[in-house]
């Protein structure tokens, strides 16, 4: 049986069983929060528990490294929407120690592209459309720095209101300690 088929299968029985009753909220976060938050596996319940949400509480917005890394792109736009659209009224970034993207090697994974079958014709296109694969693809090496980056590009962006705090947290993927690293709150009674 393949992970969809089961995952279908599960689903039929969730559905008739009215399993989804529990989770009934609104679009509009009760916290009014939008978290960043890393991809990792180990974070999928953890950081959720760990900092005391349930289901309607937030927007998690997951992505790798929980580094946005395009102003303009599609993170940023939801982060805007959360703001703008639906009712959330800060942001917190969250990283996590031993990070893959701490790890990650642009040229070891452009290697891996290569080996799944990505032509060099590909590559090479892209090279010459502008897109610098080893820059997109580089991790970082330090995750306090990742995520005071993260904080910094969006506190920047010209379109987030002044009045937003943004700020920045790492959490153990082990344990769920939080560390705060930078406090939205200060940086708004700075300005």
């Amino acid at each position: 049986m393949s992970h969809v088929s089961e995952i279908l299968e599960y689903n039929h029985q969730f559905v008739e069983e009215k399993q989804y009753e529990q989770f009934l909220t609104g679009k509009f976060p009760d916290k009014k929060l939008v978290i960043i938050t890393c991809m990792d596996t180990r974070l999928v319940e953890l950081l959720p528990k760990a900092m005391n949400l349930k289901n309607g509480d937030v927007k998690i917005i997951k992505i790798a490294g929980a580094i946005v890394s395009h102003p303009f792109g599609s993170v940023m736009r939801s982060i805007l929407v959360a703001l703008y659209e639906l009712s959330a009224d800060e942001v917190i970034v969250v990283g996590h120690l031993d990070c893959g993207m701490a790890a990650l090697n642009a040229d070891h994974m452009i290697q891996e592209i290569r080996n799944r079958g990505v032509s060099e014709e590909v590559l090479s296109t892209l090279e010459n459309s502008g897109i610098k694969l080893d820059t997109w693809l580089q991790g970082f090496n330090n995750i306090k720095d990742g995520v005071n980056g993260t904080v910094n590009l969006i506190k920047k962006h010209p379109l987030l209101p002044g009045d937003v705090p943004v700020h920045g947290m790492i959490i153990d993927p082990n344990t769920g300690a939080l560390e705060l690293v930078v406090d939205g709150y200060e940086k708004i009674s700075q300005k």
